[in-house]
Parts: structure tokens; C-alpha cells; sequence
């Protein structure tokens, strides 16, 4: 042990704070205790694995999703399912060599693991079906019939049934080059009896791809489980972009402690540390991984390089008057771990927020994050200072700090402190407040929900999007659906007042713009009675009789309603998911309901992707403001406690009141809505800026309280602190530009948000935040002379 290190003597250490004494007298100790953890939660995180389910990303506490969740069994295809379009670049699938393959593809799917087996469906499938009306009756059977051989006698009868099927623009394709099968999703696996792995789907689907597709065969997959798939894979390539992170802020560290090696190790091996603790307690919890909370650990590597830069300029300020090594690393505990502290509880409870958004996977990122901030706590603010008491710092590169700091840093920081003369500061706060307003009012407009056609989180290139842009070019009914729940008693799904409102409700959803088409339990019975009287379109209408509407029913395919005949679904085909179409069909059906609910019949909403998507935006809509709210409420909350300042306050949160403003207008900009991906951004990208802003003020007013004149006080927070959160705000933005060459859409479109909300941020805190505080210091000031 170092001398000193069980019992530190001198007037100084007897008036230190019994934490930093304990801290500095135990050294060994600690550093013992964090080599178990390390070691041990090092190999909880390498247990860590991906869990990602259907439920996971939508809010399943929403009413409209309650609903779909109790009748799930009976929607099966309406909520979590896939889409596999075989399709033939020569002829048409009236071919027995294509036929062959889509009976391959069909039977190999079957024996996926987690699919529902009774209800997939293609045209090899016994429930896909023709019908017609002859002079006996109804007839009808298999569209490919036990009798189907290949020769060319079969072909035409195929043919012929897929005419009288009434799957072309569902099952099979306008052109008739490709047809569908359509194969839904149990969330638990039945075998395993555990959520089901969409990764190992995804693989799957893909090994079938290559293992089918050829130059005449092309294979074309949409569906929740791909989708989940192809961010996962994409998500591993975060693990590079961390990697790329890593050593830019090693060299960029490099060159701001000016060649001091141990100054440039030590805050990235103990943010490393961090990252490591939080994976394994994340394991520890039970938590798993999934293309969201995987950007979580960036973030608090960010964070935690963010307050080890802090800690590291204090130690090369300390030895500038020429302390030794220990003396400086206490030193900078003593002047930082207050303000490292409340910014650091500031972030957790931050990040906390989030909770009130009811989507389990953003409150999975909530609790990671707010993990990974308390893990900060021990390994950068005690960590941290303890190493570098053994370490130091490289007396040359102190040196060099020291003589740039009379040169082109002087000029910097005196141009830099003029921000807090009084015509500078005004004319600053004014412009902030300017901006502030032309913002607000720009980004009046952002849309909730996701934007474009396919799927938004990825790629438009991507080959997922590609396939849907085939399906929706290729079928008539597209694969966006809403599905409206009709509950009414057992057995009475088929009564005519219950089909009556099912036919006006559809009239009434087919005048949306953006609606396509519908069908339902009504549409098939209008049908049925029209063959029960020779195919005559003058009866294709709903009979008042039960007999008629009875046996009506019975015809009726089986995706119309459930055993029981109590639910019966009606399936609203979309143009698009952009959030206005999906609200249109919202406010319609919840207008209808109000006025034709009765306790027999009830119209429930919603199943179907686009329902649930609708849902969702309903639920970001609500929660956006809420977050929000409470984002800025615990920050303004424990910056009362901390500096018990109204000034302290305003300038903490002005600017980052700001930096969100101008968020949402750059979301506008560049085309992106607010939805579960980009939710969370506004919340921690304020977190991460209020720690400049504390560091910033704590070390302001510390001056302040001195009697130092302000322009001076400011000066002199520059020197110390304001150097540190520069460097800290240019190094994350560069680290976390490097997102934007994710093949994942999301991540990149984060990788911008983050960008600009750490160099605003960090813009707000060394202009804005001293431009207001000095304003009201001189208030302060001349309110005291008088």
C-alpha cells in the first residue's frame, strides 16, 4: 500500500469530506471490488441474447390492443404472420415445374417452428377453395384437387378454379406470375413453450430464399418475423460502429490530453467498465437484447466519457499549480463528484421517464439506460479518480496544456466569455427566444408514426422493402390491413341487424381516400345468397330471414368468423400506413360505434398490422407530450434541490428547451415522424445535455460566489470545465455520426438526432447558458446595491 493510503494525514484530508477520505484511504480495497464485479458481470453479459417479440412492440396496455389480444386465437393471420411470394420470371404459375416448387416451398414452411399450421394457406392448402353455382346447387373443392397430376389436363383445370376461387389479387397475382402463401405466427412457440425466436424464422426464411430462388424462381418475404430479422442483422453491425467509437475517442483524447497516454485510457477502459456492468445486469435482471436498447450501450459509454473528460481536465488543472498525482485526483473528486452527481441522478430519472410510454420495448431502453447512468456513478466518478491516483498525468503533456492555454485557448475563451456581457447576453437570450418560436411553429406539422411505404425502420433499398413494393405492385389487396373486431353473441355473428351494421360501416370506410377495399362476414354472405339463387346479382343482398342468413353463413369461408360464431372480423385493405389514413379509419370506426354499439352487436377495434400500427401512433401521440413533461419536470425538480436557484433553473433548462424545439424541426426536415424508434431520442439526447449544463453553472457560480466579476468568472469556468464539455460534445457527435451508414433506417435517423442534440446541446450550454445566468447575476447585483 502507498503511503498515505490506510491513513492520509494533514490539516487538508482531516477536513475533507468523509467520502472522499474513505474513498482515497481504501484505493486497494475498491479496486478490488471492482475487478469481481467486472469479471463476474463480464460473463453475465456474454449471456446475453436476443428477445424480441411481437408483443414487445406494440402497447399492448391500449384498449384496441387488449381487444386484439383476447380474440388473438381467433385472428390468426391478422396480427403476427408472414407473406411468401413465389414468383415465376418465365410463363405463369399454371406450370408444373413452378407448381412443384411452390408445393416444396409450402410443405418445407409447414414444419417452421411456430407456425399455426391449421390456418397457413397457399394454393396447395385444402382450405383454399373454389365455388360456382350450377343448375343443382353450390359446387366447389380443393383449388388443386387430390386428382392434380401436372399434365396439362390438370393445369387447366387449376386454372379454371383459380378463376372461380376469388383469391386472384389475394393469393395469386394479377399477372398470375406468383402466388402467395400466407403463413401465421404463434408468439409462443408451441415446442418450447417459449417466445418464439424471430431471429432463427428469419434465418430460416432466408436459407429458403437462396435455397429456392434461381433465375426462373424469385422469392419475395414480408411479414413482423423478417422484419425483426433483418434489424437484427443489421444491429449486429452496431458492434463495429461502438468499435469505431471507441477509437475515435481514444485518438481524439489523445489529442486533448496532448500525448498523455494514461489521461486517454483510463476514462474509456472505466466507460468500458460501464458498459459492461450494465449488459450484466441486464442479464442479471433478465432482460435480453433487441435492435432498440442495443444502442443503449453506446449511449452510456457516451455519458460516461462525457463525465470522465470532466475528471481528467480537473486533474491536469490540479497539477498545473504542482500537486503530486494523488493530491490532484482528490482534488478533482472534491470539485466534481457534486455536479458529476446530480447529473448523473438527473440522467437516470430522465431516462426513467420513459416508463409512461406503455411499449414494453422502449421501457426495456428506459430501464438499461437509467441502469447503465447508475453504473456511471461507481466506475466514472470513484473508478475513475482512484486510477488516475495511481496513474497520473504526464508531467510534458501538463506542460503543453499549460503553454496553449496562454495562447490560441486564451483568445478562444476571452472571445467566448463576451456572452456574458450584458448587450452580448441580451441580444443571445433575445435570438434563442426567436429561434425558439420560428421552430415551434415549423415543426407544428411533424407527423406521428412512421413515414413512406414498407417498412420505415429499414432501408428503402433494403430487400425487405423491395418485396414489399412486389406485393403491393402485384396484388390487389395490399398488405397493410385493418382489421375492425365484430363481437356479438355465440352463434350469432350471421344475424341480419348484426350484418346490416357490418355493410353501412363498410360503406361508410370505403369513402376514405386511402382506403382501398373491404370484406367481411357480409360481403361472403351477399355472395352466397346470390349463388343460392342461380348467380343472380339482383340477390346479392343480406335476406331479413334467420333460415336464409343461417345457411348463408355456413357457406361463408372460415377467415369470416370464428367457430363459434361469435366474432367476426372485417378486414379494411389500406394505400399506405402513413398515420393521417390510419386516423381516418379510426375516428370512422369510433364514430359508427358510438351511435350502432348495442349489447348484442360491438364493434371492437382493432388486429390487423395497420390496426395495431394505428394503435401505436394513438398511444405515441398521447405519450409524446407526457414524456416530455415529465423529462423537464425532474430535471427543473432536482436542479431546485441541487442549486436551490430560480436562476439555476432557467439556465439549466432554457437551452435544452431549445435543442428539443429544434429536434422536432430537423424530424421534419428530413422526413422522419415521431414513433417508437425515434421516441426515446428527445429523451436522452436531453439527457446527455443536461450534464453540460450542470457542469457549466456549478462551476460558474462557484466563481461567482468568489467575487469574481461575471465576464471573469466565466473566463475562468472556460479554462476549466467549459474546455472539457466542447471536447466532450464534438467527440459523441463524432462517434455517433458514424450510425448513419447503418443498413438499419432507425439507427441512422438517430445517428442525426444525436448528432445535432450533442453539438446544440453542448452549443447551448457554453452560449445560452451563461448569456441568461449572467443577465440575471446582474439583476442580482443591482437589485443589492439598491
Amino acid at each position: 500500500m502507498e503511503h498515505g493510503d490506510a491513513q492520509l494525514s494533514g490539516t487538508t484530508d482531516k477536513k475533507a469530506p468523509l467520502l472522499e477520505r474513505f474513498i482515497f484511504s481504501y484505493r486497494w480495497l475498491l479496486l478490488l471490488i471492482f475487478a469481481i464485479l467486472t469479471i463476474v458481470l463480464g460473463f453475465q453479459a456474454s449471456k446475453l441474447d436476443w428477445e424480441v417479440n411481437f408483443t414487445k412492440m406494440i402497447p399492448t396496455k391500449h384498449t384496441y390492443i387488449e381487444n386484439y389480444l383476447e380474440y388473438q386465437d381467433e385472428l390468426r393471420g391478422f396480427g403476427d404472420s408472414v407473406r411468401i411470394a413465389v414468383e415465376t420470371t418465365s410463363g405463369t404459375i399454371f406450370d408444373a415445374d413452378y407448381l412443384k416448387v411452390l408445393r416444396d416451398i409450402n410443405d418445407e414452411v409447414f414444419f417452421f417452428p411456430g407456425v399455426n399450421r391449421a390456418q397457413q394457406q397457399s394454393l396447395w392448402t385444402p382450405q383454399t377453395r373454389w365455388r360456382e353455382v350450377t343448375e343443382e346447387g353450390f359446387d366447389g373443392g380443393p383449388v388443386i384437387p387430390s386428382s392434380y397430376d401436372g399434365s396439362p389436363e390438370s393445369l387447366s383445370q387449376l386454372k379454371t378454379n383459380v378463376l372461380k376461387s376469388g383469391e386472384i389479387g389475394s393469393l395469386v397475382a394479377n399477372d398470375f406470375k406468383s402466388s402467395i402463401i400466407d403463413v401465421p405466427l404463434y408468439e409462443i412457440n408451441p415446442d418450447t413453450k417459449k417466445p418464439l425466436d424471430y431471429r432463427d424464422v428469419s434465418q430460416r426464411l432466408e436459407e429458403l430464399r437462396d435455397k429456392y430462388q434461381n433465375e426462373d424462381i424469385k422469392i419475395h418475404i414480408t411479414g413482423f418475423a423478417k422484419v425483426v430479422g433483418e434489424l437484427i442483422d443489421g444491429t449486429r453491425q452496431v458492434a463495429t460502429f461502438f468499435l469505431i467509437a471507441i477509437l475515435i475517442t481514444l485518438l481524439m483524447l489523445y489529442g486533448y490530453s496532448r500525448g498523455c497516454i494514461r489521461s486517454t485510457l483510463v476514462p474509456v477502459l472505466c466507460s468500458i467498465i460501464a458498459v459492461v456492468w450494465q449488459l450484466g445486469l441486464l442479464k442479471t435482471l433478465g432482460y435480453g437484447l433487441d435492435p432498440f436498447s442495443i444502442l443503449v450501450p453506446f449511449l452510456i459509454f457516451a455519458i460516461g466519457v462525457s463525465h470522465g473528460v470532466q475528471i481528467i481536465n480537473g486533474i491536469h488543472h490540479e497539477m498545473m499549480s504542482g500537486t503530486d498525482k494523488m493530491s490532484a485526483a482528490r482534488g478533482a473528486f472534491r470539485k466534481l463528484y457534486k455536479p458529476g452527481l446530480v447529473a448523473l441522478v438527473t440522467d437516470c430519472f430522465g431516462f426513467a421517464t420513459l416508463l409512461v410510454i406503455q411499449v414494453l420495448i422502449i421501457q426495456e431502453l428506459a430501464i438499461g439506460a437509467s441502469i447503465g447512468v447508475f453504473v456511471l456513478i461507481l466506475t466514472n466518478l470513484i473508478l475513475l479518480p482512484v486510477l488516475m491516483s495511481y496513474a497520473g498525468v504526464n508531467p510534458v503533456s501538463v506542460k503543453h496544456i499549460k503553454e496553449e492555454g496562454e495562447g490560441f485557448e486564451h483568445r478562444a475563451w476571452l472571445f467566448l466569455s463576451r456572452f456574458t456581457r450584458k448587450m452580448p447576453a441580451s441580444v443571445t437570450v433575445a435570438a434563442a427566444l426567436l429561434v425558439f418560436a420560428l421552430a415551434a411553429y415549423y415543426s407544428q406539422g411533424l407527423p406521428i408514426g412512421q413515414t413512406g411505404k414498407g417498412a420505415p425502420e429499414l432501408r428503402p433499398d433494403s430487400q425487405y422493402n423491395q418485396d414489399v413494393a412486389f406485393m403491393n405492385e402485384n396484388y390487389s389487396k395490399s398488405s397493410d390491413v385493418f382489421v375492425v373486431m365484430v363481437k356479438t353473441p355465440e352463434g350469432r355473428c350471421g344475424d341480419y341487424h348484426a350484418l346490416v351494421a357490418m355493410d353501412r360501416l363498410q360503406w361508410d370506410l370505403e369513402h376514405i381516400p386511402a382506403v382501398l377495399s373491404t370484406n367481411s362476414l357480409c360481403t361472403a354472405a351477399k355472395r352466397v345468397i346470390a349463388g343460392f339463387n342461380e348467380g343472380s346479382l339482383n340477390w346479392m343482398a343480406l335476406a331479413r330471414d334467420d333460415q336464409v342468413m343461417s345457411n348463408a353463413v355456413l357457406y361463408t369461408a372460415w377467415k369470416n368468423r370464428n367457430q363459434a360464431c361469435s366474432l367476426a372480423p372485417i378486414r379494411v385493405f389500406m394505400e399506405n400506413h402513413e398515420a393521417g389514413s390510419l386516423q381516418a379509419v379510426v375516428d370512422t370506426v369510433e364514430t359508427f360505434a358510438a351511435a350502432n354499439n348495442t349489447e348484442d352487436v360491438k364493434f371492437l377495434m382493432a388486429a390487423g398490422n395497420a390496426g395495431i400500427e394505428a394503435t401505436t401512433n394513438i398511444v405515441v401521440a398521447q405519450k409524446q407530450y407526457t414524456m416530455l413533461f415529465w423529462v423537464f419536470g425532474v430535471i427543473a425538480l432536482l436542479c431546485l434541490v441541487t442549486f436551490r436557484s430560480l436562476r439555476a433553473l432557467f439556465s439549466i433548462i432554457i437551452p435544452l428547451a431549445l435543442t428539443t424545439v429544434l429536434c422536432r424541426m430537423v424530424m421534419m426536415w428530413i422526413g422522419v415522424g415521431v414513433n417508437v424508434a425515434t421516441l426515446p431520442v428527445i429523451a436522452l439526447g436531453v439527457g446527455v445535455g443536461v450534464d453540460y449544463g450542470i457542469y457549466i453553472y456549478s462551476r460558474f457560480q462557484f466563481y461567482l460566489d468568489e467575487g469574481m466579476p461575471i465576464s471573469g468568472a466565466y473566463y475562468a469556468t472556460l479554462m476549466t470545465t467549459g474546455k472539457a464539455v466542447i471536447f466532450t460534445g464534438l467527440t459523441l457527435a463524432v462517434g455517433v455520426c458514424t450510425w448513419v451508414f447503418s443498413p438499419i433506417k432507425f439507427q441512422a435517423d438517430m445517428g442525426i438526432l444525436l448528432t445535432f442534440m450533442f453539438l446544440v446541446n453542448m452549443i447551448g450550454a457554453i452560449i445560452l447558458l451563461p448569456a441568461i445566468a449572467s443577465l440575471w447575476e446582474r439583476r442580482l447585483r443591482a437589485n443589492h446595491k439598491h
